[in-house]
């Protein structure tokens, strides 16, 4: 796990030293080493730089840049299945001077080219310069755990594992795209591809970018998708037997991700995920694992202690640690620089603090996300079939009827119920739901905060509307409602939400974050399996639930899931009032000239003066102006 940022100038004008700014601002990604690359042609200027936290061949041979022959590397990631790509590239005649996998991705490109793509099983982002045939190679994993960011703009492209990066270069525009930040104000995060800046970009998941260098054109190429696998007919097999090869397939799948030449450690919460993680790695080592929950002194929100209790069970080195109010409050003045694109996951602190407690032991940590997402574990999926369902016993011309005589009757003109909180939301959301009861309107109306006409009213101008992966469809003939909500969730919420906290979270403390979930042999079989082995007699995860029985007794893990709890809403009545303040100061907003005045003064007046409810929107509305105060 490494940073990797660099520059390709058109113009040929960019000082040596800007390479040396882009990585020096990541060295909390990488604290163990800081490597750069220049080249200067009658064409172009490109910069290759590098910060290394070292985790597989620890000397300083594996020190990146890299070359071989011809061809120049900077890699942020690890491929797991390294030896085995190795020992294939051995058997063709391939040397190796060292024990890294970075080596061995330059020689599977000298081999294979872009196919070699297709046998690597990892994470990772790397940029592969070939100066012979002035080219630029760049690649991102199939489920997008490592970030990717560029940029072109009048003869400068730039790219980086963070945006900070891009500040640095003196010729980097930070023009704001409107749009992206209308997304974010919905999402709580700018949806991949865009990025909140004009001329900036995310590279898809599963996708390569090849620029040639004599004619500065670029090409975008798909690789790997996951609704290729959804749009496969379901597979025939039994559930014991789909059991059973589920638990062969994440019993590799998580051994792979033990492959370090440092100490690794387990995120563990006590949850299906993070137990099935522990428990198929602590079956397999008679060595104690090394487990970190994070704990909070309110029981209604504490897990830590069924964490533990789990932990013992298993057997493992469990640490777990009591964090203070005041801890995490302190965090979040620093969330602007490490999310250096506005971020609204509040869970983004606890996500830090796990962290932190973790890197005091181990330098790699396993984080169990995206079981919900592969494997149909979120609340809304049952509850989106359960609406859907009765909505069904209606005919869709009395829906429509009803729906057309709400509209007419805004939520505001009712009586009684006009008062009662969040009801002008739900009132809205049941008219949307009742003229169109999709699973797309369904998904989308629980991932949105705002409706459009609210979100054209917060701003000054109406800053238009993105196409994303929201937009995404199942093909007609393989579509079920859980299919489609599971497979854009892992294109949407679980890259640019959960993803990106993983990574932001773990890389300040300098700490390796590793996601076996997301091994692409994994959700290859589950998007094929019956949706009814997931969700199964309205029993979420069901597949993944019968895995861990075979170790934890079902006693011990059927418990009401609480999760960290951030208290938002008081937080920002009480000790972030002064920074809400700050953020919504009618001088401020005026001066910024993007969101309208009166819409921000009603939004603090309305959660000040007893509408709690809308505290996400606050917190959100904060998040964007703290990183727009120290990015901006």
């Amino acid at each position: 796990m490494c940073g990797i940022a660099g520059f390709i100038d058109f113009n040929r004008k960019t000082p040596d030293d800007v390479l040396h700014k882009m990585t020096h601002i990541m060295q909390h990604r990488g604290p163990d080493g800081d490597g750069h690359y220049i080249d200067k042609t009658d064409q172009y200027i490109i910069g290759l730089g590098h910060r290394r936290l070292s985790i597989i061949d620890l000397s300083n041979a594996a020190s990146q840049p890299m070359q071989f022959g011809n061809l120049q590397i900077i890699f942020n990631g690890e491929m797991y299945n390294y030896n085995e790509v190795r020992d294939e590239l051995m058997g063709k005649g391939h040397q190796f001077a060292t024990h890294s996998d970075t080596e061995v991705i330059l020689h599977a490109y000298q081999e294979w080219g872009k196919q070699c793509l297709h046998k690597f099983v990892g994470m990772f982002a790397f940029v592969l310069y070939d100066a012979v045939n002035k080219t630029v190679f760049c690649a991102r994993d199939r489920a997008g755990v490592k970030p990717f960011n560029w940029y072109f703009h009048e003869g400068l492209f730039l790219f980086g594992s963070e945006l900070k990066a891009f500040h640095q270069h003196p010729d980097f525009k930070k023009e704001l795209n409107a749009a992206a930040v209308a997304a974010f104000m919905q999402y709580g995060y700018v949806p991949t591809p865009h990025c909140i800046f004009n001329y900036s970009h995310k590279l898809q998941p599963g996708h390569t970018l090849t620029i040639d260098l004599t004619t500065q054109k670029i090409s975008i190429e798909k690789y790997w998708d996951v609704l290729d696998h959804y749009n496969k007919p379901k597979l025939t097999i039994s559930l014991p037997d789909a059991i059973n090869e589920t638990e062969t397939i994440l019993e590799k799948a998580f051994q792979y991700r033990m492959v370090a030449d440092v100490p690794v450690g387990v995120f563990l919460s006590g949850g299906y995920d993070s137990t099935c993680v522990t428990a198929l790695l602590q079956k397999n080592t008679s060595t104690k694992i090394n487990t970190f929950t994070i704990g909070v002194h309110d029981k209604g929100l504490n897990e830590a202690p069924f964490a533990k209790e789990t932990a013992a069970h298993l057997g493992t080195n469990h640490t777990e640690y009591y964090c203070t109010t005041k801890e995490a409050l302190e965090i979040v003045p620093d969330l602007p620089f490490y999310y250096d694109e506005p971020f609204a996951d509040s869970s983004a602190i606890p996500t830090t603090l796990v962290s932190r407690l973790a890197r005091q032991q181990v330098t790699v940590a396993i984080s169990a996300d995206a079981g919900d997402e592969v494997f149909g574990g979120y609340n809304k999926y049952d509850y989106v079939t359960r609406v859907k369902n009765k909505l069904n016993k209606v005919p869709a011309p009395v829906r429509k009827g009803i729906a057309s005589v709400m509209k007419q009757v805004p939520a505001h003109r009712i009586p009684y119920f006009n008062k009662k909180p969040l009801f002008t939301t739900r009132y809205k959301k049941i008219m949307h739901l009742l003229k169109d009861n999709s699973a797309k309107e369904l998904l989308h109306n629980m991932s949105s905060l705002y409706f459009q006409d609210e979100l054209n009213q917060l701003f000054r101008q109406k800053p238009g509307q993105l196409s994303s992966n929201f937009d995404n469809q199942l093909q007609p003939a393989f579509h079920d409602d859980l299919s489609y909500m599971m497979a854009i969730d892992y294109q949407t919420y679980m890259l640019d939400d959960i993803l990106q906290k993983v990574d932001r979270a773990s890389m300040c403390v300098s700490l390796e974050g590793r996601e076996p979930f997301l091994d692409q042999h994994i959700i290859e079989f589950a998007a094929q399996l019956p949706s009814s082995y997931k969700l199964h007699n309205g029993i979420k995860k069901y597949i993944l639930r019968q895995i861990v029985h075979k170790y934890v007794p079902q006693q011990m893990m059927e418990r009401p899931k609480m999760g960290f709890g951030i208290p938002i809403a008081s937080w920002l009545k009480n000790e972030l009032k002064e920074f809400v303040d700050q953020s919504t100061d009618p001088a401020f907003i005026e001066q910024q000239g993007l969101f309208n005045p009166v819409e921000i003064k009603k939004l603090y007046s309305d959660f000040y003066n007893g509408k709690e409810q809308l505290h996400t929107k606050i917190w959100y509305l904060l998040m964007f102006q703290m990183w727009y105060k120290r990015w901006m």
